[in-house]
This record gives structure tokens, sequence and C-alpha cells, in this order.
């Protein structure tokens, strides 16, 4: 009986282990996907994904994608800040949504702004095609070059699904971009206000 008692007390321990070493596991494994995956200007993200029906964790990984929350990021191509925005996108943007200021390309700089012109940017694409990848692949090579592609029979047999992507730059990019969507997805959930509701 001593014996069977005995064991018995070595199995709870070894439970209560286990349990803790998950807890801990568990609890690091939080800490690094949130650091891996942040969740910076969240204010303006909430606000204009909000406005412009776009799902928060979406704006986070173009985002991430595009200039890893660097403001001042500028690409070869001449994109600027957060969502990689080119001045002429941003000029044909600007047509889009009404202001009574005019910008200019230093204002992409402005967190505020360029993710305020990236957000309508990513709700056109996502109004104009069916498919997430379809639109993700227009943000990155051109509403024109995604046009092309659709209109090409040995590309998308549907005219609405790409059966390929045929730059590996834009192929690389929106792997990226969903795979970082799947992360922020499990990561953080967000309320209906685009804020995360994540302790």
């Amino acid at each position: 009986m001593k014996r069977y008692k005995r064991i018995l007390f070595i199995c709870a321990i070894a439970a209560a282990l286990l349990l803790l070493g998950w807890f801990f596991l568990n609890r690091e494994y939080k800490y690094f996907m949130r650091s891996a995956y942040p969740l910076k200007y969240s204010d303006i993200v909430a606000k204009e994904a909000t406005k412009n029906h776009l799902d928060p964790a979406m704006v986070y990984s173009v985002i991430k994608a595009e200039s890893n929350f660097d403001p001042d990021a500028k690409s070869r191509a001449g994109a600027i800040g957060l969502m990689q925005l080119t001045p002429d996108t941003f000029d044909w943007l600007q047509t889009k949504l009404k202001s009574d200021e005019k910008y200019t390309e230093n204002n992409l700089y402005s967190p505020e702004i360029n993710i305020r012109y990236g957000c309508k940017f990513l709700s056109i694409l996502f109004n104009k095609y069916s498919k997430q990848a379809t639109a993700l692949c227009a943000y990155n090579a051109g509403i024109g070059t995604v046009n092309a592609w659709l209109k090409d029979p040995d590309i998308s047999k549907d005219g609405v699904t790409l059966d390929q992507i045929p730059f590996e730059e834009t192929r690389n990019y929106v792997n990226i971009v969903l795979k970082n969507y799947e992360n922020y997805k499990k990561t953080y959930q967000f309320n209906d206000k685009g804020e995360s509701v994540n302790d």
C-alpha cells in the first residue's frame, strides 16, 4: 500500500512539473511570437483598418513584409515608408481619398499618412480582386501587371485566380505576407474596432 501511495505521489509531482513546464514554455512562445510579430502603430492601424473594412492582422502583415515597421524605409524602386507606397501610387490614391491638403512624397514618411493611404490601397485591391493572393500580387507588382496576368490563359484559366505568379519577387512577397497573416491570426485576436483584445 505504501509503495502504491509513493507511486501516486511521484506521478502527481511529475504531472505538476509537466504542467509547470508547459505553462512556462507556452508563455515564452507567446512572448517570442509577440516580439517577432509586433503591433506597432496600433492606434493608426486600428482606425484605418476599421475605416477601410480590412482585417488588422492583414495590415500588420503587409507592414511587416514591406518595411518591418521602419517608417523611414525606402526601396530601390522609390517606394517609401511603412507600407512602401510609390509617389505615383500615392498621387493616384489622393484622387480617391479627398483631402483639403495636397501631400508630397515626403509625407509618406509619416506613419499616419502612410498607413491611411496604404490601407486605402489595400481596400481598393481587396474589393477589385476576389482572391486574397491576387490582391497582394497587385499591391506588389501593380494593377496593370496583374490584370495582364489574369487575361493570359497560361497564367489564369478562369481570369480570376492566378494559377501561377510569374514574378519570383511577387511570388515570394505573397508567401511572406500570407505567412505573416497566419502568425498574426494565431497570436492575436482583434475586436470590431481593430484593437487587440489579448492581454
